[in-house]
């Protein structure tokens, strides 16, 4: 949920329940190269073949993979499920903007929810938590 505080930073405070955390990486868009002068002349004929020798089997792997990921998306709202249930440990975080700033385990599902309702409202109320989280680099 996104909560903003009374100087006007916004926060969001919400449940994890993977232990680790996403990296984004920074792309340059000009980094890549222009497919359309390969094939010209024998030489770059030759060249792409090469390529494409290697290229095919990373493509049909890349497809069953794909195919294997979708399976799991599938499985998800199952796994969730069940973690629900069988009370696993759930995550409250909180980020400030979308720097990470304060997370602890909070229990199960419902005692996740009323610490992340807790700490929300203290946010609002201009009481943020401590931060526990330090940016990478």
């Amino acid at each position: 949920m996104r909560v903003t505080d009374p100087d006007g930073q916004t926060w969001r405070v919400g449940r994890r329940w993977t232990p680790w955390h996403w990296r984004l990486r920074k792309v340059d868009p000009d980094a890549g190269f222009d497919a359309f002068d390969l094939g010209d002349d024998l030489v770059s004929g030759i060249v792409l073949g090469l390529i494409l020798l290697v290229v095919a089997p990373v493509l049909v792997v890349t497809v069953i993979a794909g195919l294997e990921f979708l399976l799991l998306l599938l499985l998800v709202p199952f796994i969730v499920l069940g973690r629900i249930a069988f009370g696993k440990q759930w995550i409250v975080s909180v980020r400030r903007g979308w720097t990470p700033w304060w997370e602890v385990a909070s229990g199960d599902w419902r005692a996740s929810g009323e610490r992340a309702l807790g700490v929300a409202d203290a946010i609002a109320r201009g009481e943020p938590p401590e931060r526990t989280l330090r940016p990478r680099g």
